[in-house]
This record gives C-alpha cells, sequence and structure tokens, in this order.
C-alpha cells in the first residue's frame, strides 16, 4: 500500500484517524461521464463521508469557455470555496464515487489556485464503504474561512502551447485516454471530435495508473508503467485527455514519483480534436 503524503494521496486509514481533525475539510468531487447514467450530487446527499462538502465541477469552472469544465478565474475559485467552508490553513482531502477519477482533477485545481496542503483519498468512496467506515447524509455545518489564492500558471497549458510543444518536441506529452481512443480506433464521446491524438504524445492510459481495487500503484510501479509506455520523464510534461478530468491522475502520479515540473492542458482532447487546423495521428 502507498505511503500517505497529505500533499498528494492518503489512505482510508489515515483519513479515519483525522476524521475530527478541526482543520480537516473533506471534498466529495464525484463527476461522471454524461453517458453514465449516475447523479454525483444525487448521491453525496444520499450519502458521504461524514463532513464532505460537495464539489460541482461543471459548476465551480470557467462558464463563459464554451469548453466543458475549464479551471475557473480565481475569484470565483475562492468564492465558491468559502461557500462550502474551505479557507486558508485547511488541510483538504479529495475523494469520489468511483474510486480514483475525477477526484485527481480537485486537487490540481487547489494546486493551480496556489494551495499545497490538499491530497486525494486513495481508492475513494468504494474502498471506505468497502471496509465498513462511516456515512452521513446530513449536509455539514460549513462556517465561513478566508481563503487567499495565487494562480500557479505553470501548472495549465493552452492549445497554443500545446501546439509548440507538439511541434517543438521540447516537452514530453501524456495522454490519459484509453488505448482505443488515443489510437483513434473508437469513436470519441463527445460529438464532432475528430479521432485520435496530438502529434508526438504518449499514451499512459489513467487506468494503467491505478490498482484493480481504485488506489493508485506504488511509486516504484507508476514509474515501471511510465517507462514501458516510452515517456520520456527527463522532460517537462504536460498532460492530457478527453476534457481535463483524468489527465489529472497523471499529474497526480507524477508528483508521487517526484517529477515536479509537469503541466495540465486544460482543453485537452474537447478543444484539440474540434480544430480541423490542428493536426492529429492516429494508430
Amino acid at each position: 500500500m502507498a505511503e500517505s503524503d497529505p500533499k498528494t494521496l492518503v489512505s482510508t486509514e489515515w483519513l479515519a484517524r483525522h476524521l475530527n481533525d478541526p482543520d480537516l475539510r473533506i471534498i466529495d468531487a464525484s463527476w461522471y461521464m454524461p453517458d453514465s447514467g449516475r447523479d454525483a450530487r444525487a448521491e453525496y446527499e444520499a450519502g458521504h463521508i461524514p463532513g464532505a462538502r460537495f464539489f460541482d465541477i461543471d459548476e465551480i469552472s470557467d462558464t463563459a469557455s464554451a469548453l466543458p469544465h475549464m479551471a475557473p478565474p480565481p475569484e470565483k475559485f475562492m468564492s465558491r470555496c468559502r461557500a462550502i467552508g474551505i479557507g486558508d490553513g485547511h488541510q483538504v482531502v479529495v475523494y469520489d464515487g468511483a474510486g480514483l477519477f475525477s477526484a485527481a482533477r480537485v486537487w490540481w485545481l487547489f494546486r493551480l489556485m496556489g494551495k499545497r496542503d490538499v491530497a486525494v483519498l486513495d481508492g475513494g468512496l468504494p474502498k471506505w464503504k468497502a471496509e465498513g467506515r462511516p456515512l452521513e447524509d446530513m449536509p455539514p455545518i460549513v462556517k465561513d474561512r478566508h481563503m487567499t489564492v495565487q494562480r500557479q500558471a505553470g501548472l495549465v497549458k493552452d492549445v497554443t502551447q500545446v501546439a509548440a510543444a507538439s511541434k517543438l518536441g521540447d516537452h514530453t506529452i501524456i495522454d490519459a485516454r484509453s488505448a482505443e481512443r488515443f489510437r483513434g480506433e473508437a469513436p470519441e464521446p463527445r460529438p464532432g471530435l475528430r479521432a485520435g491524438h496530438i502529434p508526438g504524445s504518449v499514451n499512459v492510459p489513467y487506468t494503467s495508473l491505478l490498482n484493480e481495487d481504485g488506489t493508485m500503484k506504488a511509486p516504484d510501479e507508476l514509474r515501471r508503467v511510465f517507462e514501458r509506455a516510452g515517456a520520456d520523464l527527463s522532460r517537462p510534461v504536460i498532460t492530457t485527455c478527453g476534457s481535463g478530468v483524468t489527465a489529472a491522475i497523471i499529474n497526480l502520479a507524477l508528483e508521487r514519483i517526484g517529477h515536479r515540473n509537469h503541466a495540465l492542458y486544460d482543453g485537452s482532447w474537447a478543444e484539440w480534436g474540434s480544430y480541423p487546423e490542428l493536426k492529429i495521428e492516429q494508430g
């Protein structure tokens, strides 16, 4: 089992021990693909880890953008966090209902806003429930806490920066989508997108970084996964996926193995695949 680190990943045992810490704040960041038939908020309301607050990835975003759940402006992030009682000096633990799927996206968002005391719950709600740990269906008592943010521009890339990185080959671009989608053999879940991948990118499906129980592999195993995929970690890394959610699992894995120079392409394939003038590769 991976060692707990309150800046990256903590175990269910760690969270159970710290559940009543006064400065701990737990976030349910569940989010599912539109065709999954699951309602993240309804599931949260039916039962969540005691004290958890619901973080709506689609609403706490840049709603002015035509792209799905792009990172919100710092002011919006700050106000939404304050509204659910999260602020300066809090240790945040993020989980989701799939195991380890969307929680890493919110971990990355906090990082983007300059917050480092934030970890993902390894194995998420499924592991917590499988171990018979407590749930509640009551909304938490929220107390406002001031929050300051300092956006870390280096942690996010836009389409122009990614296009330059693809052309120059000075970054390693890692795509978290399935091998079939990466190769262009499976249709994209969002209509109107071309199939394939960013030229020069390598494929590390996010599922390859996880154990069967939804926990993240140990650092040595993570390194082997990157090596087998041909991901050159001597260069800065840009992560990408379908819409910027599962890409963050790669960022979390890189952080776990001590690779600090990584950024996330927020538009991901939802953006790249929609521009006919951008080159794509298949196979």
